[in-house]
């Protein structure tokens, strides 16, 4: 025969029981940053346990940047002892890449990067910041620096975009048309004429993710000599002119050359003359006899 404080003691560890087989099966994070983050928190006490697992403090930036360049991102200001330092990344292929490392043991380690442009900016006992050099269009995406400390997690996300200034060129057509274009760059240009014509603007999306504009123009029935191709882009503006009737050549010479060209021209002339009087003055002589 039981007795109640059997029966209620026996109650109390059936439901510890059922308590410790629910967190059980609670889902795991597989990635990089929890690993270190639980390796460096089981020496801490329990209250500093509890804080840490606090929800972290994210911000987000948008960050531009020439391809082809150096950018440097930076990871959030912590206030307190850093135990650990995560940088996540996700490209725009949905390819991913984690750089952690560990203070307490001056550790660092990797998972899926293998690209060697990217990498901590120095040491990362000194500084968590990751440097991309040089930068390219495969670079773009999402970058997360995780901050593990005592009091709390922190995070901050940088989006990455990466920019591609187009070749710009202008030329003569066919049919009396002039075309310009805005070769590779991301993000398209835009394309604008002086004066306005009668225009045809098509873009060409490239594997890499950068755009060609090409724009084609004819001014037909204006009496239009020059004209001027405007290109806008987030990298800059350029702009190139062209002269539409290029069959008139016009020859330009510095002052000396037209000297030297007057005094050859006025010797010849001089010498022309002479012959006509040489050969007048025979002619009489001879006539004579």
């Amino acid at each position: 025969m039981h007795t109640p404080g059997r029966t209620s003691t026996l109650s109390v560890l059936i439901s510890i029981n059922i308590m410790v087989s629910g967190k059980s099966d609670a889902p795991k994070t597989d990635i990089l940053s929890s690993e270190y983050f639980l390796a460096s928190t089981n020496t801490l006490p329990v209250e500093r346990k509890q804080k840490s697992i606090t929800p972290p403090v994210e911000a987000n930036t948008s960050l531009s940047v020439f391809v082809d360049t150096r950018a440097v991102l930076h990871c959030p200001n912590a206030t307190s002892n850093v135990l650990v330092v995560t940088w996540s990344v996700i490209f725009r292929d949905n390819t991913s890449c984690i750089r952690a490392y560990r203070t307490d043991s001056n550790k660092t380690r990797e998972k899926t990067c293998t690209d060697e442009r990217i990498s901590w900016d120095s040491r990362p006992d000194q500084n968590f910041a990751l440097r991309i050099n040089p930068v390219a269009i495969t670079h773009e995406g999402y970058y997360t620096c995780e901050v593990i400390t005592p009091d709390g997690n922190f995070c901050h996300g940088h989006h990455l975009q990466v920019l591609v200034p187009p070749k710009v060129t202008l030329s003569l057509g066919e049919n009396g048309t002039t075309v310009c274009w805005a070769v590779a760059g991301k993000p398209a240009a835009q394309i604008s004429w002086t004066p306005m014509g009668d225009c045809h603007t098509v873009e060409e999306r490239l594997g890499n993710d950068t755009v060609t504009v090409q724009s084609t123009c004819h001014w037909e029935d204006r009496q239009v000599s020059e004209v001027s191709c405007f290109v806008s882009h987030v990298t800059g503006n350029k702009s190139l002119s062209i002269e539409l009737n290029q069959g008139a050549i016009t020859l330009e010479f510095p002052a000396s050359a037209l000297l030297v060209i007057l005094y050859v021209k006025f010797s010849l002339f001089l010498v022309i003359i002479l012959v006509i009087v040489g050969f007048t003055y025979f002619q009489r002589i001879n006539h004579c006899r």
